[in-house]
């Protein structure tokens, strides 16, 4: 009798974590932007390269929500308190709309701690090196 309840009770913790993972109940760690995936200046998009040299003079900036707050929600990013990280939009060739590419910075604006390229709408990052 302890066997068959032992059983399942197995069974029962098996399908439960089935299930819940299935509906994505245990996220993944985030996956921090790290020292190994870098990318330098000059590599970025001709528009990212004038938009990170905007940054650094304080603008103007084409669209209204750049420099408006990120707020890591995805985690991919070092984690830091709300209000830390700005984003600004890097231009798409012709696209009406901001398009996926961005910039986060962290810290000061005009002189960020660090500022990292996203080329798909937050789904990864690159840390900006000079």
């Amino acid at each position: 009798m302890l066997r068959l309840k032992s059983a399942k009770l197995l069974l029962t913790g098996i399908v439960l974590a089935a299930i819940f993972t299935s509906f994505g109940v245990f996220a993944k760690a985030p996956a921090l932007a790290d020292t190994a995936s870098v990318i330098a200046v000059a590599a970025l998009p001709q528009q990212g390269v004038q938009t990170y040299i905007l940054i650094h003079q304080g603008g103007p900036f084409a669209y209204e929500k750049d420099g408006v707050v990120f707020g890591n929600r995805e985690r991919l990013l070092p984690l830091h308190k709300r209000g830390y990280y700005r984003e600004y939009t890097v231009a798409t060739p012709n696209l009406r709309a901001r398009g996926a590419r961005r910039i986060v910075c962290g810290g000061a604006p005009k002189t960020p701690d660090a500022c990292y390229y996203t080329a798909d709408h937050y789904g990864s990052f690159r840390r900006i090196v000079p």
